[in-house]
């Protein structure tokens, strides 16, 4: 078992998009490095704080809404499907970022949490944005 532990402990860590699990209140619990690379802050800066710090104040709103009606429930809107969306890096540069979503349960299928990976699209988004701008002209 602490052998499979170790294991999980490393795909976490070395994975190259940026993985983040909060638990039912959402409240920051796992943090990787690749997290702390897209959006500036550090695990020990993170963990334990509340979600909002990647969320632009605009969409917190909304994202409280469905996140605890997905906590409630038991099912995402967007579980699996990537979805594009804003976040804040900590300088306050704003980003585009493409998560997954889903949600952690444990063995008797009680939600512990929500499990997001995300990897940076800005250049992506801004790039398709200035094609549109262009054919629009």
């Amino acid at each position: 078992m602490s052998s499979q532990l170790n294991l999980d402990t490393r795909i976490i860590e070395d994975v190259a998009d940026a993985l983040i699990y909060s638990d039912h209140s959402g409240a920051i619990v796992r943090w990787n490095p690749a997290a702390s690379a897209l959006f500036g802050f550090t695990a020990e800066e993170t963990l334990g704080k509340n979600l909002d710090i990647i969320i632009p104040e605009p969409m917190r709103a909304g994202h409280w809404k469905g996140y605890n009606a997905a906590i409630a429930s038991g099912t995402m809107k967007f579980a699996g499907k990537p979805t594009v969306t804003k976040a804040m890096h900590k300088s306050g540069q704003k980003l585009y970022i493409e998560m997954t979503f889903a949600l952690v349960k444990d063995a008797d299928g009680s939600i512990l949490g929500s499990v997001a990976m995300a990897r940076d699209v800005t250049e992506r988004v801004e790039r398709e944005r200035a094609a549109k701008a262009g054919a629009v002209q």
